[in-house]
């Protein structure tokens, strides 16, 4: 769907590299490696993101390193696009509101890094009713085409985890506290 708005490749990686996750810091090599891509193709689109305002840098070393510009008029709206790219909202519709005591969703994986990957990692924190959950998982994977891995804590196991057990800083999708 979004390919038809955005032809370059490149520029959807990126948007979903630094737009999904607000957080993330990327230089050109780097983005090379992790894209597979040519450093031209990346670097021209980095500039016109960049003279557009939607991403800034500066330089670490001799290394100009990007992120998103959250102060940017269209930052939430690009956002919303995304998560509505990868089905995200599908999710949050179709499954966290359905299951009850859920206190938080977060989003980890190649997503949380700003990757595009065929599998959506979620974190569910809550009193969750598994078998549930597993029934809204399938269908919600059928709308999204995407298959959807999870985990579910109870808030005190949660409490206890440590970021270096979870692997890359999740990213919260939705908090009950909303």
């Amino acid at each position: 769907m979004i390919e038809a708005l955005i032809s370059s490749k490149t520029r959807i990686k990126l948007l979903l590299k630094f737009f999904l996750n607000s957080n993330t810091t990327a230089y050109l090599r780097g983005l090379e490696s992790e894209f597979g891509e040519s450093t031209n193709a990346i670097r021209l689109e980095l500039n016109n993101l960049e003279q557009a305002g939607m991403l800034v840098s500066e330089l670490s070393g001799n290394k100009k390193i990007f992120r998103a510009n959250t102060q940017h008029p269209l930052f939430r709206e690009v956002n919303t696009i995304l998560m509505k790219y990868l089905g995200l909202d599908q999710i949050i519709e179709n499954v966290v509101k359905r299951l009850g005591e859920v206190e938080k969703v977060f989003l980890t994986g190649d997503f949380a890094r700003g990757l595009d990957s065929a599998i959506i990692d979620l974190i569910f924190v809550g009193n969750i009713d598994q078998h549930y959950l597993l029934q809204l998982i399938e269908k919600v994977e059928t709308l999204v085409k995407r298959r959807i891995r999870y985990i579910i804590y109870t808030p005190c196991e949660y409490a206890g985890l440590v970021k270096s057990q979870i692997g890359v800083e999740p990213l919260l999708l939705w908090s009950d506290l909303d």
